[in-house]
């Protein structure tokens, strides 16, 4: 397994917990991505991803509003809005491609969720990165809401919000 992916695992698992237990176990998850079999590397960055994505939730949140279309955070099955949380994260501090963002995020679903979350995360974070693409000036494809019809759209198509309800 490549050290990005178990960071990422790690991260993960972090959120999950902490999306249940709430923040007064952070330091316990720390120390849980401290005694994990892992380069001190991996911990370090397990531990920075982990607490980038805590302090970016309120804006990650955001974009998972928009772009989960008919779907409240509170619906979403707690592995799914983690691996969505992490993801939007990276894609909003650029750590890594929008395509390894997304990949990463699927091979966690295909992990850790149920058979239908890959399908369903592709479809969200398409969205979300369609959106950034907008917002940073980029040509981009669809309307920017997710709707992957394919066609290249300049700013002229849909409603341009972005907005699922």
């Amino acid at each position: 397994m490549d050290q990005r992916h178990r960071v990422r695992q790690l991260a993960l698992q972090g959120l999950c917990c902490l999306d249940v237990q709430g923040d007064d176990v952070l330091d316990l998850m720390m120390d849980f991505i401290g005694d994990c079999n892992a380069s001190p590397n991996t911990i370090a960055s397990a531990r920075n991803l982990l607490s980038g994505a805590l302090a970016d939730t309120d804006r990650c949140n955001e974009f998972l509003k928009r772009h989960c279309r008919h779907w409240g955070l509170e619906r979403l099955a707690l592995v799914d809005r983690g691996i969505l949380r992490l993801a939007v994260h990276e894609l909003l501090t650029a750590q890594a491609p929008p395509k390894v963002v997304i990949a990463e995020s699927l091979k966690l679903a295909r992990e850790f969720s149920t058979a239908e979350s890959p399908r369903f995360i592709n479809g969200v974070l398409d969205s979300v990165v369609k959106e950034l693409a907008i917002g940073n000036g980029q040509l981009a494809i669809g309307d920017g809401g997710g709707n992957g019809d394919g066609n290249i759209d300049k700013g002229g198509g849909g409603d341009g919000d972005g907005a699922g309800e």
